[in-house]
This record gives C-alpha cells, structure tokens and sequence, in this order.
C-alpha cells in the first residue's frame, strides 16, 4: 500500500461486544483479532487497583468483584447524571467507553504493526446529539482522530452491499445486539446507500432476553427454598445469575433445553430450562421488535417504496433462532442471517477506507486542476455538475489504483454515497395560536440529512430584551409536540436591541449534517444580531473534566 494512503479503521463499539476491522490490499473488510486470538471483545472494564482490564478477563471478574466493574455501559451514554466512583476518581461513561476502544486498538496495532490512530465509529440509528457526541468524545479520549460517527444498520448495509452491488434493493436491516435495537430501510443501489428511515429502542438487546432467564431462575429457587428474599440482592449472585443466563441463551439457540444451576446462602438449585419455555417467557420482547419493523415498512411506504427485496438480520442476539422464525412468519420472506457480529466493524471499516480514497482522490485532483475542493465529501457532486471533469477524475482514479494495486473498480466504488435520515425530530419552544408553549419542530425524524431549515418567530412584548431558545428533540414526526413529549437538550440567549416593538420576526436556521450534529444559529431582524449554537451538549463530557480524561488515558496501558 502507497505510504500516502491512511488506513481508517472502523470500530464497533457494542453494547455487549466489540470489535474493530480494516480493509485488506485486495479491497476485503478483515476483523482484527484481539490479544486473545477473539473476534470480539466483552465491553465490560474492571478497575482493578492502579489497572485497567477489558475484555474476557474482565466479565469473568464481574463474580468476584462486582462493584469494580462496568458493563452494558453504552446504555448510558450521553446521559447526564450517570458517574461512576472508583478510589478517589470519577468517571463518565464516555471515559469508561475510551478504556474499550483502547483495548482494541492496543490489541490491533500489535496485531498490524502500526498504530492505529484514524477510526469510524459506530453508534445506533436512533442515537441523538448527546449520545453521538459522547461516542465522538470516548474516541477522542482515547486518542484517536474521529473521522466519522455512522449508524450501524447503515454499516451493516454498507457490507452487505460491498458483496454485490450489481442489481438495485430495498433491504430492511434488522439488528438485534445485545443491549440496542434497530430497524431500518436502505435503498441500496450501484453507487449509493441511502436510508429510508429508521427507528428502535436503546433499552431493547439480547441483554433483556438474558434478564428474563434471571427472572426465572429467581423464582425457580424460591421455589424450591421456600426462601421469599430477593437473592438477586447479594451482587455475586447476581452476577453468577447474569453469566448463567447469557450462557444458557446462547445454549438454546442451538439446543431444545440445557441445565442450570442456582447457588445462594450454601443453598444449591439445579433445573433444566427448555428452549419452549425460554421463548414464552421472551415473546412479548421479540413482539415489540416486530412492532418497530412495522412501523418502518409503513413508513418507508409513506416514503414511496412500496416493498421490500431482502431482509437481513445483523447483531449477536439474532442467533436465537426464534427471530428469524417470527421475522418470516410475520414478513411471508426468509431472513438472512449476516455476518451477526462482524458486519457492522467491518462495513464501518468499508466506509473508513472509501474515505481514504477519497481523500486521496481529492489530493491528486486538486493538484492536477489548481482548484481548491473544500468539502471532499461533495466530490462526487462536483463531477456530476461538471466542476471537475470527467476526465481529471478517471486520471486520478488510475493513477491511485496504479499505486495502490486496487483495480480501478475498486477505486471508482470510493465514491459511493452515504446518505442518512435523521432518528430525531429537532425544535424549538414556542407559542401556538393560542398561546400554549409547545414545541415547534423544524426537522423531523426521518428527513434526509443534510439538511438546512429557516422558520420565522416573534417576540412576545414590547422592549422584550431578550430571547430564550430551546432547542429540543423528541421521537415524534409532528410539527407541533407538547413540551413533555420532548427533551431539552441545550438552551442559547439572544440579546435584543432596545425598544423594539412586538411581533419582531426573529429567524431560526438548523443545519443538520450527515453525521448527526446540529449548528443552530437565531438573528432579529432590525441589528442583525444573532446567536450562534453548536450543540456540545451539557451532558457530556466536555472543558476541564474533558482535558483530564485525556491526560489519564494517555498515561495509560488497558490490560
């Protein structure tokens, strides 16, 4: 491979696993494996003394020592009330996220013999700001060059494309991990992958499956103890509890029944538990799956497309083989299986080395034709609208793949288009018609993004000196949503003249990227002055707590 050319690795950051790919000199997305010789690595983190562990090691000490480790830490991302207290030390779990994506890119650049330092990240569809931004910030703590924040099931589709891109597709991409759930549709086409729309639930995974045995085996050793206390109090046994559980799950999936033992307080229970029982107890959990996925056809059908060619089932949980049997059953068409727990790494990893052509591209272009590209991103635009010829792009392509060794095939697909929706609805606090505060949204969850909307609004009163902005998200697709549908997720002032009269128009712009984050900017209309908000959020980590988060870890060796 040319020196010139950055490898940009793609990174799975799960809820239950992860994992990090890049692509190999013959264009095939390859999984790294861990210091371990795993595929994947548990993102569980155990604070042991002045140490770091993550990983296997890690999940096995959650018996030991359960108040020292962290699991399932995704689930409280962005949240701004989660910290957890270790020694004399706070962490946020953007920190707590930065130890697992160190632990793989430790492991991968012993692996690659080089470091690792420009990544894509994973997050699920349905995250909003804060939580996209703290999965840009876990990278940034841990040094790593964010390149881009992208959506899993459009990772997965990304992959799942890479194989044959040769015929047009409606894919619904169903993906059930072990502590999030998306659905979502993707028109997958030669030279695009564009989501239709998307929806889930980031308290919905494998892990509330593993929850449901827990809950059964509770009641099993009450059973049979005569013992009316909630054993699930003592933190070993409920630890024991969570590893049995997952253990015996991932047994059923391939096995009508297994056996499972039950100590607490010297007390010692054995069961056998049947796969039939197992899928009884879960039902209602994989029928609100089933839900979502059809709220996302009905939506894609509000969109235009009237069906779908292909459903593919991604994430750990869907091996249980209840779901693919529901899916069909309620779908009337065979769902594949794909790659469950390495499509989303790897189409990450796709994205990342498409952005390194690109970049490449964008360099030998500039240099050819003097023309400065500002958004290499639009590069694909800039030829289709003739800005850049035709003919300077199949020079640059060649001369890339003579260097590289990619076939020009290869460095032509560089160019495919990822296009996004918002999960999201995005507003602001106003008054109605009749002068009720609601939320008026300007974006609406499932618009295409990029995206840039202008609305008027008007002062309230005379000589009113100043204007509250609340800019809010909710999960609805109305315009107009009652203030406790919606969250507040960052408030801006805007300082107005002197002696003004009522009812002057002030204008609200939202500047949605592809990648999720939100530049917001309010300006009256008789100075002219406005305010200016890009959302880093209250809720995550950010200023001082930021610096020292990334002074730790660059002193530090995750074992």
């Amino acid at each position: 491979m040319e020196k010139n050319i950055k490898r940009i690795y793609g990174i799975d950051l799960g809820t239950t696993y992860s994992s990090i790919a890049y692509v190999d000199e013959y264009g095939k997305a390859v999984i790294i494996p861990n210091a371990e010789n795993e595929r994947v690595t548990p993102s569980v983190v155990f604070f042991d003394e002045n140490n770091i562990v993550v990983g296997e090691v890690a999940k096995e000490s959650a018996k030991l020592y359960p108040n020292e480790v962290v699991s399932f830490i995704k689930r409280s991302m962005g949240e701004p009330n989660f910290i957890f207290e270790y020694g004399s030390e706070t962490y946020r779990p953007e920190e707590i996220s930065s130890y697992v994506l160190k632990k793989l890119a430790q492991d991968a650049a012993q692996y690659m013999g080089e470091k690792i330092t420009d990544v894509v990240i994973t997050c699920p569809a349905y995250f909003g700001i804060n939580e996209r931004e703290a999965t840009r910030k876990a990278g940034e703590i841990a040094g790593f060059n964010v390149r881009q924040i992208i959506n899993e099931p459009t990772a997965a589709a990304i992959a799942y494309g890479s194989l044959d891109t040769s015929q047009d597709r409606v894919v619904l991409v169903y993906d059930l991990g072990g502590g999030t759930f998306d659905v979502t549709m993707i028109d997958i086409r030669k030279d695009s992958v564009e989501v239709i729309c998307t929806g889930g639930d980031h308290n919905l995974g494998g892990k509330d499956w593993d929850d449901r045995i827990v809950t059964y085996l509770v009641e099993k050793y009450q059973e049979e103890t005569g013992i009316e206390e909630d054993i699930l109090d003592d933190p070993d046994t409920w630890q024991d509890l969570q590893l049995s559980a997952e253990k015996a799950k991932k047994i059923l999936s391939q096995r009508p029944k297994t056996p499972v033992s039950i100590t607490h307080g010297g007390q010692r229970v054995k069961l056998i538990i049947e796969r039939e029982k197992f899928e009884e107890l879960t039902e209602d959990l994989l029928e609100r799956t089933v839900d979502f996925t059809r709220e996302m056809i009905q939506t894609a059908q509000d969109k235009g497309y009237s069906g779908i060619d292909e459903i593919i089932l991604v994430g750990g949980a869907t091996r249980m083989p209840q779901v693919s049997g529901r899916i069909e059953n309620e779908f009337g068409m065979n769902a594949k299986v794909f790659d469950p727990d390495e499509a989303v790494a790897k189409g990450a990893a796709i994205y990342g080395w498409k952005l390194s052509l690109n970049d490449d591209l964008v360099r030998r272009i500039s240099e050819k034709t003097q023309k400065t590209i500002e958004h290499p991103e639009n590069l694909s635009e800039m030829i289709e609208k003739s800005e850049i010829s035709a003919e300077d792009f199949k020079i640059a392509a060649q001369e890339l793949a003579d260097d590289t060794g990619y076939t020009l095939p290869s460095v032509e697909n560089a160019m495919l288009r990822v296009k996004n929706v918002t999960s999201k609805s995005f507003g602001v606090v106003a008054h109605n018609a009749t002068d009720e505060q609601i939320v008026f949204n300007l974006v609406l969850r499932n618009t295409a993004v990029p995206v840039n909307v202008k609305k008027k609004f008007f002062t309230a009163v005379e000589n009113q000196k100043t204007v509250l902005i609340q800019i809010m998200e909710s999960e609805t697709s109305d315009i107009e949503v009652p203030i406790e549908h919606a969250e507040e997720i960052k408030t801006a002032v805007l300082h107005l003249p002197p002696n003004l009269p009522a009812d002057l128009p002030i204008e609200i712009t939202f500047d949605l990227n592809d990648e999720g984050q939100l530049h917001i900017t309010a300006e009256e209309t008789s100075e002219q002055r406005q305010v200016e908000v890009v959302l880093d959020t209250a809720s995550v980590i950010s200023g001082e707590e930021l610096e020292r988060a990334k002074e730790r870890s660059q002193s530090l060796v995750v074992h």
